[in-house]
Formats: structure tokens, C-alpha cells, sequence
């Protein structure tokens, strides 16, 4: 998987990712990043890439041609073209589906904004995708993109260490994780389940099954329409007093 970022900011989502589960990855060669300087494509002695916006109004705006230079470089050897995914809070949402299907691609790029925005015209030209991380502000595209690429990256086939656990984890299958627990088993007086400590795997499995769907029902119910339920969840939900939609 190869992950490509144009960006202002190059060091800052090269450090980012250089750590924990992706900076493993990216040593091991399963995954690939190039983060790529949008200012090394100014066309200005200044190395300046913003201006002010057409109409008046606060801040400033990215311009189109640098951004545009700058993709036009890193996609010279790639047929097809990548999806070129700009970070902004107009665009769809991001979440594990999401994530599922971006780690499918083989290459991927990501535009950083800043300032204002992005001038229009070079949107319209290279990106396929808009894609938000949540309703608000920030002061620029490299967090969401880091925040992305590491969900993405956790998908790859081989980053993990056991592959089972990027198919249990939280809203694997639409619904939050069960509760963990390690050793002590008694800390300030509250101790792990019984069943954990059983060593029958199937109350184990049905236990944490139990627990993953009180936990979404209880934090994120909005979860459960698209979750893939069986009679037995759903007879277990109605007894916490879920109500399915009509």
C-alpha cells in the first residue's frame, strides 16, 4: 500500500506516522509513504503558494497551480491515476467502512488545505474524494490525513501482528469492542469477570459478544441499523430494552 501526501507540512506527517504500528510497517515495507513539499512547486522567487481570495473576505487561499505542478510530478509513472483525497469538513464523513474500502487501493493521495482553503479550480481538477474526520475546524489537512492513513494502514494485510485483531476491534462489524482486562486480577477492589478466568472459550465468546453489543447500545446506538445482528442479538438487545426502527 502506498500512501501520498502534498503537503506543506512534509516533516510534520513523516514524523507523525514513524512510530508504533505504522512506523513498523512503513520499516518493513508494507506499506510506503512520500510526502511531498506543495512549496517546492511555487513558481515564485518567495516560495509563497497562497493569496488573497477573490471577493474579499478574511485569510488566504492555496493556490491551484503549485498544488496542481506538484500532482502532476508524483502521478507521471502511475497508470491509473490514483484517488486523490482532500481533507476538509465538506466532505463525507470518514469511518471504518470507509477505511475498509480505501485499503483495497493500491496507491492512494491525500491534499493537505490550509489557510482559508483550497482554491477551487485545482479541486475540481484532481480530487475523486472529499472526506471530513468530524464537524469541526483545524488548522490544517496533516492530522486528519495521519489520523487516515493510520486507520488504513491497520487494514493492510501483514501490518498487524495477528490479523485477527483489525476484525475484533471497535465497530468491526458495526459494533464497539468488548471490555479488556489484564493482569492484576483485583485492582481497587474490582476484579476480572469469572467467565474470562473460566477458560471455556465459547462462554468467553458469547460473553464478549453480550458485552459488545450493551456497549454500542448503551455509547453509540446509532450503530446498531447497519450492524449485522443474529436472532440471538437481537433477542439479547430487546432484553436491554432496544427497540428496533420500523
Amino acid at each position: 500500500m502506498n500512501f501520498h501526501v502534498l503537503t506543506l507540512f512534509p516533516e510534520m506527517v513523516i514524523s507523525g506516522l514513524n512510530h508504533s504500528i505504522t512506523g513498523r510497517a512503513l520499516k518493513n515495507g508494507q506499506i510506503t509513504l512520500d510526502a511531498v513539499d506543495i512549496r517546492a512547486y511555487a513558481q515564485n522567487k518567495s516560495a509563497r503558494v497562497d493569496d488573497y481570495p477573490y471577493g474579499g473576505g478574511a485569510g488566504m487561499v492555496m493556490q491551484a497551480e503549485p498544488i496542481y505542478l506538484a500532482y502532476e510530478d508524483m502521478t507521471r509513472e502511475m497508470e491509473p491515476k490514483p484517488r486523490v483525497i482532500y481533507v476538509t469538513p465538506q466532505g463525507s464523513v470518514f469511518n471504518q467502512t470507509m477505511a475498509e474500502e480505501l485499503s483495497q487501493e493500491s496507491d492512494l493521495i491525500f491534499l493537505c488545505g490550509h489557510y482559508e482553503g483550497v482554491d477551487e479550480r485545482v479541486l475540481e481538477e484532481i480530487v475523486t474524494d472529499h472526506v471530513s474526520i468530524g464537524d469541526y475546524v483545524l488548522t490544517g489537512g496533516e492530522l486528519p490525513v495521519m489520523v487516515m492513513i493510520d486507520a488504513i494502514s491497520r487494514l493492510v494485510p501483514g501490518v498487524l501482528n495477528n490479523q485477527d485483531s483489525a476484525e475484533y476491534e471497535s465497530f468491526y462489524g458495526n459494533l464497539l469492542e468488548y471490555p479488556q482486562y489484564t493482569r492484576p486480577v483485583e485492582f481497587h477492589g474490582k476484579k476480572v469477570p469469572d467467565v474470562l478466568l473460566s477458560g471455556h472459550h465459547g462462554n468467553v465468546d458469547r460473553w464478549r459478544r453480550e458485552q459488545s453489543l450493551r456497549r454500542t447500545l448503551e455509547r453509540r446506538p446509532d450503530l446498531l441499523e447497519g450492524a449485522d445482528l443474529s436472532k440471538e442479538d437481537l433477542k439479547y438487545l430487546r432484553s436491554l430494552g432496544y427497540e428496533e426502527e420500523s
